[in-house]
């Protein structure tokens, strides 16, 4: 590969890399997630249980990225609140699982209307040009996801 197409690779990888952190932090905030009093972290862990249905702590962790101590933090944070249930494990007492209560989902799905209408209201805003490139873009920007979750530690 020649230095020229080495150093283009690099500016759009650069490139995509710093519009998809914009585009996750502008669509991040929430009404319904700063009413009940999440941060970012703790929204993030929520709606993993949420998709997960009933997920152990370990594996929500690694899941999240996140240290157990940061964890436990956030899921006291939102058993308090009433968002999710935690229970021990009865094969080993060490272990825990947490699990979305009802309150918990319809949470997460107000969250993820007020994001996907804050997203439409920007592409209803865009030409119709952007718009047609954007949604040409989403097949390759879905198996890009897919091939960076494959090279993850």
């Amino acid at each position: 590969m020649s230095p020229i197409a080495t150093q283009l690779d690099l500016e759009t990888a650069t490139r995509l890399r710093a519009v998809i952190g914009r585009l996750s932090r502008r669509l991040r905030p929430t009404s319904a997630a700063v009413a009940a009093g999440l941060t970012p972290t703790r929204t993030s862990v929520l709606q993993t249980v949420v998709r997960a249905g009933r997920i152990g702590l370990s594996d929500l962790a690694a899941s999240e990225a996140i240290n157990p101590t940061q964890l436990s933090r956030s899921i006291a944070q939102l058993v308090e609140s009433g968002l999710v249930e935690r229970s021990t494990d009865r094969g080993d007492r060490r272990a825990a699982w947490v699990k979305a209560t009802p309150a918990g989902k319809r949470l997460v799905e107000r969250i993820r209307h007020e994001r996907t209408d804050a997203l439409n209201l920007a592409l209803e805003k865009l030409p119709l040009e952007e718009r047609e490139r954007i949604l040409a873009a989403l097949d390759g920007l879905e198996g890009l996801a897919e091939r960076l979750k494959a090279v993850q530690p």
